[in-house]
């Protein structure tokens, strides 16, 4: 049984999609790691996000999410196999782990949509999809919902780490889509790659 969907007061009622596409959009673990969730090929042309390295993860990682102050880069998105929006938001909030609110989604009505929300909508109507679903966990650095990190205090957090959970948090920021360029991207790959001494994966493109 599919979940519930709840929080549908940020942007009001979900309209119908009727039995055409929807995406969903990817930029960290999910694009090489989707478990369970029924998607597609991958492919690299999709909205422009506000993305930054910005959430820590129970397991030390800092992870990739979307900050409204960060630049936008070009996502990637995956067709998902849901026959409606709704069933589309409760698979990937399975798939994350979170409960169906932290679940972003278009179309939805309502008068203040967020900077990405307006992005997600111009790309997903030139594109003739039906809906569009992605992960809207929150930056919390310090516990602190909505707050992120500079590149220096990712840094000093990940000397604090073990050597595997050490190891984790590099793959998951050397692994992260190659188009996936932030500003702390550049700044902690400078450093991060001539200490690491070898690359834990290459890359995803």
């Amino acid at each position: 049984m599919h979940q519930t969907v709840r929080g549908r007061e940020r942007c009001g009622a979900m309209e119908a999609t009727g039995n055409m596409t929807i995406a969903c959009l990817g930029w960290g673990s999910l694009i090489w790691k989707p478990g369970d969730l029924p998607i597609g090929n991958w492919r690299s042309d999709g909205p422009a996000l506000p993305l930054e390295f910005a959430r820590l993860s129970r397991d030390g990682r800092v992870t990739l999410v979307i900050m409204e102050t960060a630049p936008s880069v070009e996502v990637l998105w995956a067709e998902i196999d849901a026959p409606t929006l709704e069933v589309g938001i409760a698979l990937l909030a399975k798939r994350e782990g979170c409960p169906t609110h932290r679940i972003g989604y278009w179309p939805c009505k309502g008068s203040r949509l967020a900077r990405h929300e307006n992005a997600v909508g111009s790309w997903a109507r030139a594109k003739g999809m039906a809906g569009v679903v992605w992960t809207a966990l929150p930056a919390n650095w310090n516990k602190v919902e909505g707050l992120g990190p500079t590149a220096d205090q990712i840094l000093a957090h990940l000397e604090t780490l073990d050597d595997a959970a050490h190891a984790e948090a590099l793959r998951y920021i050397f692994k992260a889509p190659s188009q996936i360029q932030t500003p702390f991207r550049l700044q902690l790959e400078r450093v991060l790659r001539p200490r690491s001494g070898s690359t834990p994966d290459a890359p995803s493109t």
